[in-house]
């Protein structure tokens, strides 16, 4: 007997608050991206201006930690993306997990995007002030900004206030009651048939539907056969004479 065939689950539609999250989500990967790309693309500047700043001072090699921290700020922002990306992908799914990881690697960019911010907006600001024969780092700051190329500055300060933006919007967006409805669970599994219903491919039972008492779906077990006798006919198979005395 085949088994009952149930209706799939009617997918619910995906509200535009979720799809406005998701395209910041990606907004946000591809100025993540940049601004990694940028700071890659500055590393050996920064270690040239490091090490000749430096050179023949107490603090001598300054550049590698320089260069390093740079270069670890760059490959945080480059994963946050990827991160961003794929969560986008799931969360435009439905996926309460993917949500939930999201508003994490969201908060993580929004520090991350506020720390370039302000570095950016108090770059050069710092007091004028040496120790021993370390060069001022206003002095460094400046040599830096000489040296690097001048649009590196503006693009990473304006594309990190854009997603940083961007960041708060969508973790807004994903706790809104709409969102809320849309990753909520279904129920999913079998459902048992209604009462009185025929499977299908099977005929109704006796008495149900139009074809009541034709019953035309099993065989009668056991199979009727011929009758052995039928009426009016002389047996087929006499008894024997008796014996003779």
């Amino acid at each position: 007997m085949s088994e009952p065939v149930n209706p799939a689950p009617t997918a619910r539609p995906r509200p535009g608050t979720v799809t406005i999250a998701t395209y910041l989500l990606y907004l946000t990967a591809a100025l993540f991206a940049v601004v990694a790309a940028i700071g890659f693309a500055t590393l050996g500047t920064i270690s040239t201006v490091f090490r000749e700043e430096y050179a023949g001072t107490s603090a001598e090699g300054a550049e590698g930690f320089a260069v390093g921290a740079s270069a670890f700020g760059s490959v945080v922002q480059l994963l946050i993306a990827l991160g961003l990306v794929v969560l986008g992908l799931l969360t435009s799914q439905g996926r309460n997990g993917a949500r939930i990881a999201t508003w994490v690697v969201a908060g993580l960019g929004v520090c991350c995007a506020g720390l370039s911010v302000g570095g950016s907006a108090f770059s050069g600001m710092g007091a004028g002030g040496t120790t021993g024969d370390v060069p001022d780092p206003a002095v460094v700051q400046r040599r830096l900004e000489a040296e690097l190329p001048s649009w590196s500055g503006p693009v990473t300060l304006a594309f990190s206030i854009i997603a940083l933006l961007a960041l708060i919007a969508a973790i807004v967006l994903l706790a809104l009651p709409a969102s809320n409805e849309f990753f909520r669970k279904q129920p999913v599994g079998w459902e048992p048939p209604v009462p009185g219903a025929a499977y299908p491919g099977q005929p109704p039972y006796p008495g149900q539907g139009p074809t009541a008492g034709t019953d035309p779906g099993y065989p009668q077990y056991p199979p009727a056969g011929p009758p052995s006798n039928p009426p009016g006919n002389p047996p087929t198979n006499p008894p024997p004479n008796p014996p003779a005395s």
